[in-house]
Order: structure tokens, then C-alpha cells, then sequence
């Protein structure tokens, strides 16, 4: 190492379980993070701090001014900046003894095993179900160790899972939730600092595994809950019948994550959602024609910005079930969601309840924000 790596290392040489030798390894290491947001943010810098040496990062977004509050790679002059060229020139900074391999691609089955073979562990920061099947799977099957985050809200979980020594993601999660299930950060908020506190923890777990020390989460899920500040520990067991990891393994290739997540279903494919465009929504409703708009968000999401003035009823996805009697079916009604995911969902609800005149606003409050009416903010 040059005079500057030994100054800049000093205090992990006199750390025991560390030392030169095991900086060294740092040095030689391979990790892929799945994400430059939220959780990839923390543990990117961190293993960067670290002198981990190389750093692979799966990214194709752009940075969007709603990232900031939470994915600290970024800053105000990167928005619109591809969100690979902003880690890269971040971690540069911090430490420019690592090397950075961007991989400008979304994960699909096709590409995923060609991707993780040369690392020596992934550091999943994904924030979909598919991703982390798809993740999962593809370690299992190249025999690498996963090092898994979540955040939602107020409250994140991480582990360790390493299908050859312990139990995999599908393991804990056999299945993957019902599809609208879960929401979205966009959809259900997520506290800014929350990535950050599970993201270090990753970036720990990692930098154990490449050290070969401690005790890692391997076996165990810890749990994280903000409001109370507190943390809870899960003990996990191998499932000897898991379809992937388990003594007799059914899945021996990567198969179609999307499909297995239930997006979206063969009773209303995307191209049978009849949509209608905000031009085409203001238009008519220029024109007095008796539409009705059911807006499927949250509550604290209408107060951000609403179509009421139109006559929109706020009625959440989830009530929609107990709340059938306030929507007419001899009505022409309009489906609006943030971006037209949650309101394609209702919209197949209530075909499946007899309701014909049925329409999903496409692109939902974003794009009336975007084509009609730019006070509306966006979120």
C-alpha cells in the first residue's frame, strides 16, 4: 500500500479482526450492489470508505429531485444525471483507490448470472419483488452469499442469506405478496434516514464476510422499527423444501420473475386496460361530458394535490372492496392513481364486479401534473 492508503486505513490497522492483512483483502475484494438509491447510497459509500476495491453497481435510473431526501449518493446538480455517472463521480471522492464497474442495465433473467459470476457477494439495495426473487435465485445458483435490506415507512429489516450455508430469501418468503399488497415508496413514504440506518448495516454485513470475522445475520433477520427506536431479531431455518435451495431444488435456471410476482395477470393484460389520457380526460371534461372520477390513492396522498375541482372521490384500493355502493355501474368512470399502476388494479376489481364503462387515466396525477395543470406538485 502507498504512504496515503496507510494513512488513510490507520484506523482499521490498529482494529482487531482487521489489521493490514485484512485491509489487504478489503482491497481485493469484489462486491455488487443492486441499486444506487436508497439502500445502495449508505452502503456504496461506506464500502468505498472501507477500500473494498472493486464495486460493481447495477443502476439504469436517472436521478429524480424526489430521490434527494433519502439517497445521499446524489445531489441537487445531479437531478436528470444518469444515477450511474453520479455514484461513480461521488465515490471517486471519497476514495479514489476503488474501482467503480457500472452496469447501465435492468435486471432480467437473461443477464443476471453473466453479471453477479465474477463478484464475491451482492449487496441487494432493490426496492421490487421480481428484483429480489430474481437476486436471490441467481446467488443460490452461483453459490454466493446475498446481503439483504428492506425499508418501508418507518421500519427496515436486514439479513444475510447464503443458500449453501443457511437459508435463502424464498426461505422466509415462499411467496411473493399479492400484487398492490405492498406499497411503493412513492405510494406508502419511506422516513429519509431509514435507508441510511439499514443500507450501513448491509455495508457491515458485507465487510464481515469479506473479512471472514464476527457473527453475521446469516440465519437471523433483524428488524428495525424507528418510531420506537428499537430492533427485533427473527431466527431463520433453511427450509429442506424450498424450491431453489432445499434438498430436492425444482428451480435450476432463472425463470420469469415478473410472471411469479403476478404482474400483471392473463385476465387483464396491460394492452386490455382501456386508458385514457389527460388531454383526452381535460377535453372532455371541458365539454361537460358526465364523467366520473374515482381517485384509488391514499388519503395523504390527495392532499398533495387532487382533482376535485372535477368532481373526483377519494376512495383508497384497499376500501374499494366495502365501498362498491358509492360508484354507480351505469356510470362512464375514470380510474386516477399516482401514475395509473394503482388504478389499473381497481379497474380489473371492478370489471370482475360487472362494472363496464370503465377507463384508467394513464400516466395518473403525475401526468395531469405534467400536461394540464404544473401547480399540482409532484411526488
Amino acid at each position: 500500500m502507498t504512504p496515503e492508503e496507510i494513512q488513510r486505513y490507520a484506523r482499521h490497522f490498529v482494529l482487531p479482526g482487521m489489521g493490514p492483512e485484512g485491509q489487504r483483502r478489503l482491497g481485493a475484494s469484489r462486491v455488487l450492489l443492486i441499486g444506487a438509491g436508497g439502500l445502495g447510497s449508505p452502503a456504496a459509500l461506506y464500502l468505498a470508505a472501507a477500500g473494498v476495491g472493486t464495486l460493481g453497481i447495477v443502476e439504469f435510473d436517472t436521478v429524480d429531485a424526489s430521490n434527494l431526501q433519502r439517497q445521499v449518493l446524489h445531489g441537487t446538480r445531479d437531478v436528470g444525471r444518469l444515477k450511474l455517472d453520479s455514484a461513480r463521480d461521488r465515490l471517486a471522492d471519497i476514495n479514489p483507490y476503488v474501482q467503480v464497474e457500472p452496469h447501465a442495465a435492468r435486471l432480467v433473467s437473461a443477464n443476471t448470472l453473466e453479471i453477479f459470476r465474477s463478484y464475491d457477494l451482492v449487496v441487494d439495495g432493490s426496492d421490487n419483488f421480481p428484483t429480489r426473487y430474481l437476486v436471490n435465485d441467481a446467488c443460490v445458483l452461483l453459490g454466493k452469499p446475498q446481503v439483504y435490506g428492506s425499508v418501508q415507512r418507518w421500519e427496515g429489516q436486514a439479513s444475510v442469506f447464503w443458500g449453501a450455508r443457511g437459508p435463502c430469501y424464498r426461505c422466509l418468503f415462499p411467496e411473493p405478496p399479492a400484487p398492490g399488497a405492498v406499497p411503493s415508496c412513492a405510494e406508502g413514504g419511506v422516513l429519509g434516514v431509514l435507508p441510511g440506518i439499514i443500507g450501513s448495516i448491509q455495508a457491515a454485513e458485507a465487510i464481515k464476510l469479506l473479512l471472514g470475522v464476527g457473527d453475521s445475520l446469516l440465519g437471523r433477520l433483524l428488524l428495525f422499527d424507528a418510531l420506537g427506536m428499537g430492533f427485533r431479531e427473527m431466527r431463520l431455518r433453511k427450509n429442506p423444501d424450498c424450491p431453489v435451495c432445499g434438498a430436492q431444488p425444482q428451480i435450476r435456471e432463472l425463470i420469469d420473475y415478473e410472471r411469479f410476482c403476478g404482474a400483471p395477470t392473463e385476465a387483464i393484460m396491460p394492452e386490455e386496460i382501456p386508458e385514457m389520457s389527460v388531454t383526452e380526460l381535460k377535453e372532455r371534461l371541458d365539454r361537460g361530458d358526465p364523467l366520473t372520477i374515482i381517485d384509488v390513492r391514499e388519503p395523504h396522498e390527495w392532499e398533495i394535490g387532487n382533482l376535485e375541482e372535477y368532481g373526483a372521490r377519494l376512495i383508497p384500493l384497499g376500501s374499494l372492496p366495502d365501498r362498491l355502493d358509492e360508484i354507480p355501474q351505469d356510470e362512464e368512470i375514470v380510474l386516477q392513481c399516482r401514475s395509473g399502476a394503482r388504478s389499473g388494479k381497481a379497474l380489473g376489481y371492478l370489471r370482475e364486479h360487472g362494472y363496464e364503462r370503465l377507463h384508467n387515466l394513464r400516466g395518473g396525477i403525475l401526468a395531469w401534473a405534467d400536461e394540464i395543470d404544473p401547480s399540482i406538485p409532484k411526488y
